[in-house]
Formats: C-alpha cells, structure tokens, sequence
C-alpha cells in the first residue's frame, strides 16, 4: 500500500463525512438563523430559544434522509472491503 493509495482513501473517506453531514448543518444553520432573526425582531435575548427547534430540524432531517445517509455510508463500506486485499499488500 503506497502514500497515494492512503490519500485515496482519506479524501475519500473526508468527501463521504463532508457529503453526509452537509444536509444536517445546513438545516441546523437555516433554523439558527431564522430564529435569530425572529429573537432580533421581538426582542427577545433567550439563548436557549434556539435548542428545541434545531434538534426538531434535526431530527426531521434524519428521518427524511436517513435512508440516504445509510445508502451512502453502506457504498463506502462495500467499497473499502470489497478492495482490502489491495490495502494490506
């Protein structure tokens, strides 16, 4: 197993975390940021308003994209074990 077989797999393995986690903070930011604006507007400065809506949206999330979340790690998965016998030569 060369240097260029371990960046392979790391920028592999990088763009896979990136690609899955992309959707939550996306989510998590958009909520964060509509409820700062309403805190804004109505004057309101508490700091846990912002807690049960992002884990709501959370949440949501990851019951409408779960199925996608698994699909993507499982191909990751099989693809890593399917070329082990490459990685410890």
């Amino acid at each position: 197993m060369t240097i260029d077989d371990v960046v392979i797999i790391m920028r592999t393995a990088v763009f896979t975390i990136i690609e899955i986690a992309a959707p939550i903070l996306l989510v998590s930011l958009v909520i964060g940021l509509l409820v700062s604006i309403f805190q804004t507007v109505t004057s309101i400065q508490e700091q846990t308003l912002t807690f049960v809506p992002k884990i709501m949206g959370i949440f949501v999330t990851l019951m409408l994209l779960g199925h996608w979340i698994l699909s993507i790690l499982r191909e990751y998965l099989i693809s890593m074990w399917s070329n082990f016998a490459q990685y410890i030569r």
